[in-house]
């Protein structure tokens, strides 16, 4: 995912000094370069670019990053003194995020030989503030990372940030392919595509059902057949679902050529996220003779393709798609992530919860153990039908969800902090789930995130920090609330007011 991608590094200096300590420079910002990609921290390759010292070499850089589809972002790092409005036009110009490092090539001050020239050319201290002052006044979006440049934690900040510019990137050219509506009548799960595309990258259009029908056509046995192959060797598969001629086995076949029609439909149109309705799944009436259509609910279609990484929302739900697929993308190889549905709770002091499941589509990448491959009736949506389903529990363990909500002058990120806990057995609800408690408690969690007006619908990962979602809402220049251990419902609710005032200021 990440390996033709650079970040590009930009080392600011100037000529008051002579040409050599420039060439001082230039020597100590590849050495830096070649030791912060050989530290194996950061998950895309670091470029130099040069040491910048004029308006017009600033600004050619800039706009040549822009054009690069290779490069997600920008290092700047100041080793001398850089007057900042040699800046100006390049900041001005610059599309992609940007990442500021105040660092320095040496760790110590050398004490006893230190004199001016070697003062002059170790500027950081000073070059950076000026470098940070011309950032703010020109309002430029940014993450500024203190540290020395060998420290695993300057290091691993770094890192964060570049995963969320590949997200980033990523969000610039995805399209999200709603098959059908959304559901009537639910606010959440609607907002303004426009906005969205302007704000947050993404491209938003409608696929009618029936010409994905056309891909479901197409479709051949075989193919089918080697899928549901597949699935009996990564998943346990036992009973009627394991044995041709059963009705169970069909559903099954039937659910692997919905997977292969969607997928195909998906990467002709080179979209990278998807939503459903449960509402509309082709011709009406299956008893139709001429009937084109799902025969269920594709669960098991919308669960398998988030784990390769394609971006869902259920009933329309197209904010969640996108986002899902932006927190896929930033989580390669850190674990696993999910789409996740609020749906009931359960009241046990201090550890009440919230389930989080839905009739079918949660990703397995989430799953404590192999998920069973299961066929069950399910009475919802216009196909009332056996269907397959992954059915399992989360693995516990500390997370965080988030959401991006419409309200209208701008877009808000919901973010919070949870701990997945062990649930009982439920025999008699055979879906996905998992079972979390919001910190700081169920009480406030969960009251927080009302007041914010989070969704039923989010998207939950269990190695992504709140640092990940602080970059994207940085480079995004959205509004972000973050419910946490510390998150009091006093102090949360004058955080809302005050951003209700700073946005309404700014629009």
């Amino acid at each position: 995912m990440f390996e033709n991608l650079e970040i590009w590094w930009v080392t600011g200096a100037q000529m008051l000094y002579g040409e050599e300590p420039v060439r001082i420079v230039e020597s100590h910002s590849k050495e830096m370069v070649e030791g912060i990609n050989a530290a194996g921290v950061l998950p895309i390759k670091v470029v130099y670019k040069g040491t910048v010292m004029s308006s017009k070499d600033i600004e050619r850089v800039m706009l040549d990053a822009n054009g690069d589809k290779r490069c997600i972002g920008i290092i700047t790092w100041m080793h001398t003194f850089s007057p900042a409005k040699m800046w100006i036009h390049g900041l001005q110009q610059l599309r992609k995020p940007l990442l500021h490092l105040h660092t320095q090539y040496n760790a110590e001050i050398p004490w006893d030989t230190m004199d001016m020239d070697f003062m002059n050319l170790n500027q950081s201290a000073h070059g950076d503030r000026e470098f940070g002052h011309i950032c703010a006044r020109l309002n430029v979006r940014r993450k500024v990372v203190v540290g020395y440049w060998k420290d695993k934690k300057t290091l691993e900040k770094i890192a964060v940030w570049s995963r969320v510019a590949a997200a980033w990137a990523d969000a610039q050219d995805m399209l999200v392919i709603r098959f059908g509506d959304q559901m009537n009548n639910v606010a959440v799960t609607d907002g303004d595509k426009v906005s969205a595309e302007m704000q947050l990258g993404y491209h938003v259009d409608y696929c009618p059902v029936s010409e994905l029908m056309e891909y479901y056509k197409k479709v051949e046995d075989a193919a089918v057949d080697a899928l549901v192959a597949e699935y009996h060797k990564l998943y346990v598969c036992e009973g009627d679902v394991a044995k041709e001629g059963t009705e169970a086995y069909k559903s099954v076949w039937n659910a692997a050529k919905a997977e292969l029609a969607i997928r195909a439909c998906l990467d002709a149109k080179g979209a990278k996220a998807f939503t459903t309705n449960f509402d509309d799944l082709g011709t009406d009436n299956i008893n139709d003779p001429k009937f084109v259509g799902f025969d269920q609910i594709p669960g098991l279609a919308s669960q398998r393709l988030m784990a390769e990484g394609y971006g869902f929302g259920a009933e329309g739900d197209w904010k969640s798609a996108a986002l899902y697929r932006t927190l896929w993308v930033m989580n390669q190889g850190l674990g696993g992530c999910s789409f996740l549905e609020d749906y009931t709770l359960n009241f046990d002091g201090d550890n009440s919860a919230i389930l989080q499941a839905h009739m079918l589509e949660v990703c397995p990448m989430i799953a404590e153990e192999k998920p069973r491959l299961e066929v069950h009736f399910l009475g919802i949506g216009i196909r009332k039908a056996q269907t397959a389903r992954l059915v399992f529990t989360s693995k516990p363990g500390a997370g965080i969800t988030a959401t991006v909500i419409d309200l209208g002058n701008r877009f808000r990120l919901i973010v919070n902090d949870v701990e997945c806990i062990k649930s009982k057995p439920l025999p008699k609800l055979p879906v996905a789930s998992a079972l979390w408690i919001p910190m700081p408690n169920f009480e406030v969690g969960a009251g927080a995130w009302i007041m914010a007006g989070g969704t039923h619908h989010s998207c939950f990962a269990y190695n992504v920090t709140p640092e990940y979602w602080e970059d994207y809402a940085e480079m995004a220049g959205i509004e972000m609330v973050h419910i946490n251990k510390d998150t009091t419902m006093p102090e949360f609710k004058k955080e809302l007011r005050y951003n209700e005032v700073y946005y309404s200021l700014n629009k």
